[in-house]
């Protein structure tokens, strides 16, 4: 059960960091659907300077450029060009998909360099690695897990622990409210919808870089839009969005650990799991009432400060 735990953890990671780029990009004010995209531009740019460089900073590096400047694209087309934030974001996960397949063509079926197979091996913590069953499942994982929870962390302090986290809820919840209170809300959305992309960017690479250790085409396989619906399942919190990666990434290895119990079901069957449940999570998260609940007020908005 542990090892199936464990690997639950490796197949949630870039989930949990699409859903945590996308909440923090929400709490903007900003809806963006393109995280598909930006995970596909961060996995092969990821890909191709750790392929050709054979440093993993730099492969790092690549994925956070790549998922940034996608960002800060839909940043200027929606925030200062006051475009449609649904048609933006759809055409943005359009234009990172023949990005990766233009880019990456010449990449398929290569596999990472010996050194950052080296560098992104697992890693057993003292003491915590030794924890009964939570140790295996929890901390002896890649360095990029690890990192992993500290964005958890990180992101979960600075949303509800301090004042720029504050400031970037009263934008979301009411951009012209907040602007007439001093806050620079141009500079709080341009920023965090980049950070945002940055964070799936990330995710992409994770699945080129360390999870799959090669490129393929469409490797992202839809978990940028599974994230997009986690958004609503962890109610815009980080540490739920944690959670809910963990249950979708033992979804979607299901298939193998009942394979390898002798259970015969169909693989497809299997690899409808995680999608099916995200239509269901869609459903039962309409229903939630309660205001800690729900999006912020001016998600998806347009505000241009001269309208006000």
């Amino acid at each position: 059960m542990d090892g199936f735990l464990a690997a639950a953890i490796v197949a949630s990671m870039p989930m949990m960091f699409a859903t945590i780029g996308e909440i923090i990009t929400e709490k903007s004010g900003l809806l963006n659907l393109g995280v598909e995209g930006l995970m596909l531009m961060g996995g092969i740019m990821g890909f191709v300077l750790g392929y050709e460089t054979g440093n993993p900073w730099m492969a790092i590096l690549g994925a956070i450029l790549a998922g940034g400047v996608g960002s800060l694209v839909y940043a200027i087309l929606t925030i200062s060009l006051r475009a449609n934030q649904v048609v933006t974001g759809l055409t943005l996960t359009i234009f990172g998909a023949g990005f990766a397949s233009f880019v990456g063509k010449t990449y398929v079926g290569l596999v990472v360099p010996p050194a950052l197979k080296e560098f992104f091996a697992r890693i057993h913590l003292p003491i915590l690695g030794d924890i009964p069953f939570l140790g295996p499942i929890f901390f002896r994982q890649d360095p990029f897990i690890y990192f992993g929870y500290l964005v958890v962390l990180v992101s979960s302090i600075y949303l509800y622990r301090t004042r720029f986290g504050l400031n970037l809820k009263a934008v979301g919840e009411s951009a012209a409210s907040a602007d007439a209170s001093g806050i620079n809300v141009t500079l709080y959305k341009y920023l965090h919808t980049c950070i945002g992309g940055a964070l799936c960017g990330l995710g992409g690479a994770y699945m080129s870089l360390v999870m799959m250790s090669s490129w393929q085409e469409n490797i992202v396989a839809g978990r940028g839009w599974i994230a997009v619906a986690l958004v609503i399942f962890a109610s815009w919190n980080p540490v739920k969005a944690m959670i809910g990666s963990f249950l979708f990434g033992g979804l979607s290895i299901l298939g193998f650990r009942l394979q390898s119990m002798g259970i015969n079901i169909s693989q497809y069957w299997v690899d409808m799991l995680p999608y099916a449940a995200t239509i269901l999570i869609i459903i039962l998260s309409s229903r939630k009432n309660k205001k800690e609940n729900q999006p912020p007020a001016d998600l998806s908005n347009p505000y241009f400060r001269e309208e006000r």
